[in-house]
């Protein structure tokens, strides 16, 4: 029972730190991208057509002002910039300078746009519905929508992990109480001497108390271990060299769930095992 003991709280420790760097790992890529997004609200020409574009006609001076006025006076937007049609061509000409579509487009087809920092970039929605609805815009891009469906997966993957650790933790407590109940009761008649002759509860719970807590020891270093060693199998080695866009965790975020783990570990060694001696401590 001690050996099932260390394995499920190895394992539902294990479990419970990888939630912990996926929570990082999360947290870590939406503040590099979040920030970084922008919403981009590009204008009628000539050539375009839907949203609130008239046919052939692109958008008036005035409807531009319009809608930079409109833009800056709401309280989600922090900056707002316009990109010219000229401005639009040169990053055209930068971006796709070996590709062979680079004299697909003159100056006059390119869309200028009005480019928006958000204050807090996940408060898009009202900004991107207001934006759709104004005279003389042809579209809205936002990368939320692209973004949005990975961290949501990514939340899900996290709170799987988590929930599933959480389980196994449980488990393993109850695992735990038992195994200290069933030790408290074949030393029950040594408990009942000790209380006559005036021994302390904690004189008479400490050997208890250091059997649970050996096995948990064992339990979060063979966990820690696991964590480390994933880490650098998966991030450290895989993942950091193949794609390199992204933010990764690092040792100090793997040294954060280990502390936690142990925290954990320790705390589920203990409050079993002293709700599981209560009764014997009356004898």
């Amino acid at each position: 029972m001690t050996i099932a003991v260390v394995v499920t709280m190895a394992v539902s420790l294990s479990l419970f730190g990888a939630g912990l760097l996926t929570s990082m790992e999360v947290d870590l890529v939406k503040g590099r991208w979040y920030d970084k997004i922008e919403i981009s609200v590009f204008l009628c020409t000539e050539h375009t057509q839907g949203g609130m574009c008239e046919e052939g006609k692109g958008t008036t001076e005035a409807q531009r002002e319009s809608i930079r006025q409109t833009l800056e006076a709401n309280p989600e937007v922090a900056e707002v910039f316009y990109e010219s049609k000229e401005e639009a061509f040169e990053e055209f000409q930068r971006v796709f300078a070996d590709s062979p579509i680079l004299g697909s487009r003159t100056v006059d087809q390119m869309q200028d746009s009005f480019r928006i920092k958000l204050e807090n970039p996940e408060n898009y929605s009202g900004v991107v519905s207001e934006a759709q609805g104004l005279q003389g815009v042809q579209n809205v891009q936002d990368l939320h929508r692209i973004l949005d469906p990975m961290f949501n997966w990514l939340n899900a993957l996290q709170w799987a992990t988590i929930g599933m650790s959480v389980l196994l933790l449980l488990a393993a407590s109850l695992q735990i109480a038992n195994t200290i109940r069933m030790a408290a009761f074949t030393r029950r008649r040594e408990i009942g001497i000790m209380r006559l002759v005036g021994a302390s509860n904690f004189y008479i719970v400490l050997p208890f108390l250091l059997e649970s807590l050996i096995a948990g020891l064992i339990g979060i270093v063979v966990a820690g271990g696991t964590l480390a060693i994933g880490y650098y199998l998966v991030i450290e080695t895989n993942a950091k060299t193949s794609i390199q866009a992204l933010p990764w965790i690092d040792w100090s975020h793997v040294t954060t769930a280990i502390l936690a783990m142990a925290a954990v570990g320790v705390a589920l060694a203990v409050i079993p095992t002293l709700l599981a001696t209560r009764k014997y401590l009356r004898i």
